[in-house]
């Protein structure tokens, strides 16, 4: 499908390319031109662009077409306990609430909350995910079905999943769709036994593969594993080889300099989750610090059930305000570097790099956001607008791999919200009576 998005101001996210005025191609599911409304024409004779025949125009109206946001960690299905076990310590709230209602779970409940959660990330602008959660397969197909990017985690720990179903998943879900990608993970070192990480450790091996997992999330979780291994989580992993190929962390709160040393020397991503930890009081991570050393950062809300939003938009603010707040420093943070971080930040981690920003031959995974919201108004610095002022009000339309999405508030999932939202109430009201 040939797509013709013009009238536009134009964010592409490339290095040192300020936002212009022009016009988007998309042909099938790859970016085919952007470029300067005076430059149309040079651009497209140089590169040899055929004329093309149109499916669809779109006129921006001055909008902004940007490259989508990333979600780089979350747990989709979790939507089903939305706002019913807050307000309680992490341990207590995976214990009492998490872990005895996810036994309950079907198939069919993870596939459909999966898909509300997918509404809410269309909505938001976020074109895809790195998702961990139970049965991944069924949440790649949630995806599949939906036209959604997703790129999957194993959960693995000691009571759900194995290190031979995870590999299974990885040749499985590799090969399946370009919509899908899957990485070896596991839920945690305080839930995953040093059997099941050393043989983990060979698969990652054998596959020369990244590995991720939750890290440094609270204080308690870091002391108690100096208390198992006489190392921080960060330092037992790496010496497990875990981290021999890559990988990263989520939320890496509590990061001592050695820690962070070990991130910067094996090039592993950090994923910070702010909304999240301030809601659990987890703590805020050394954002600012990371950034000094080279680590790569990217930015993600978390479940629904411990943030409870997916927005993105409010994570990116977050992200920005609260590395003020921990480094007593207005200028902690450069408002372009956090948006870079929910963008290329998170595509470097999830392994999406023709998804970092809008060029010839990326991904055309884009979103349009309205500037002519109050919000947006006065139009001084748009960049920084995006970041201390966006929120999902703002996004007009989301395209993944070519095929609009959302748009205007109306969804093209081949499913009405409507129905989607009655399925999952009953779904609900079962897994609680």
């Amino acid at each position: 499908m040939n797509i013709r998005l013009y009238n536009a101001q134009i964010l592409t996210m490339e290095p040192g390319r300020d936002i212009f005025r022009g016009e988007v191609w998309v042909k099938d599911d790859r970016i085919a031109m952007a470029a300067e409304d005076a430059l149309l024409g040079k651009i497209r004779k140089e590169q040899f662009l055929p004329d093309l025949h149109w499916d669809l125009e779109i006129d921006c109206k001055g909008d902004l077409i940007m490259p989508g946001l990333k979600n780089g960690h979350t747990h989709s299905p979790m939507t089903f306990l939305r706002s019913l076990a807050d307000d309680k310590a992490l341990k207590a709230w995976l214990e009492e609430d998490v872990f005895p209602h996810e036994e309950l779970l079907t198939e069919e409940d993870i596939y459909d909350f999966a898909r509300l959660a997918i509404l809410e990330y269309l909505a938001g602008g976020t074109t895809s995910i790195f998702d961990m959660y139970i049965r991944p397969r069924v949440v790649a197909q949630a995806c599949m079905d939906t036209g959604f990017r997703c790129v999957l985690t194993s959960g693995l720990n000691n009571f759900t999943s194995s290190v031979k179903q995870t590999e299974e998943e990885y040749d499985t879900l590799n090969h399946c769709s370009p919509l899908i990608r899957y990485r070896l993970g596991f839920h945690a070192e305080y839930t995953t036994s040093r059997e099941i990480l050393t043989d983990l450790s060979d698969l990652s091996h054998a596959k020369k593969a990244p590995v991720y997992t939750h890290l440094a999330e609270t204080a308690g979780e870091v002391e108690d594993c100096r208390k198992r291994y006489d190392m921080t989580p960060a330092a037992f992993l790496d010496s497990l080889g875990l981290f021999d190929y890559g990988g990263g962390g989520f939320h890496c709160i509590h990061m001592t300099e050695e820690d962070l040393g070990i991130f910067r020397e094996r090039g592993l991503s950090v994923i910070t989750n702010p909304g999240s930890n301030v809601k659990l009081a987890s703590g805020l991570a050394p954002i600012r610090r990371m950034t000094q050393l080279g680590i790569n950062v990217g930015i993600g809300t978390d479940g629904p059930a411990s943030n409870n939003a997916l927005d993105m938009w409010r994570e990116i603010y977050l992200t920005a305000v609260l590395a003020k707040v921990r480094e007593a420093d207005p200028a902690a943070l450069d408002a372009f570097r956090v948006l870079s971080m929910a963008i290329a930040g998170n595509a470097k981690a999830m392994g999406l790099s023709s998804a970092d920003c809008i060029a010839q031959g990326k991904l055309a995974d884009l979103i349009l956001v309205s500037l002519h919201r109050p919000n947006m108004q006065p139009v001084h610095n748009i960049a920084k607008n995006l970041v201390y002022a966006g929120n999902p009000s703002n996004v007009r339309m989301t395209m993944i791999a070519g095929r609009v999405l959302y748009k205007d508030g109306e969804y093209f999932i081949g499913e009405d919200p409507e129905d989607l939202y009655r399925k999952c109430e009953i779904r609900a009201k079962r897994i609680f009576a």
